[in-house]
């Protein structure tokens, strides 16, 4: 019988039509970005499209949950250091 693995979950960050930024957590990026493209997330829903911009891994909704709050605490200008330091990272 095959051991199931305890889902992985993501802490993301989503730029908005009208440049905001969107940070949240889910088990499944994908899912939960069609969720945000097709209105059903209330922040999101008049500030589509949308576009991931950056996620990192966490080992369970716990550690996410703390990730996601410490991010939601930064300024615009240390996300957006976030987002770019991502870019560079998944281009090399």
């Amino acid at each position: 019988m095959c051991a199931r693995m305890p889902p992985t979950w993501f802490v993301y960050l989503l730029r908005c039509a009208d440049e905001t930024l969107y940070c949240g957590i889910t088990n499944d990026v994908p899912r939960r970005t069609a969720a945000h493209q097709a209105g059903l997330v209330k922040y999101t829903r008049g500030r589509r499209p949308v576009a991931v911009v950056y996620v990192e891994s966490a080992a369970d909704r716990a550690e996410a949950s703390r990730r996601e709050h410490h991010v939601k605490r930064l300024s615009r200008a240390k996300k957006l250091e976030m987002v770019a330091a991502h870019a560079t990272e998944m281009a090399s």
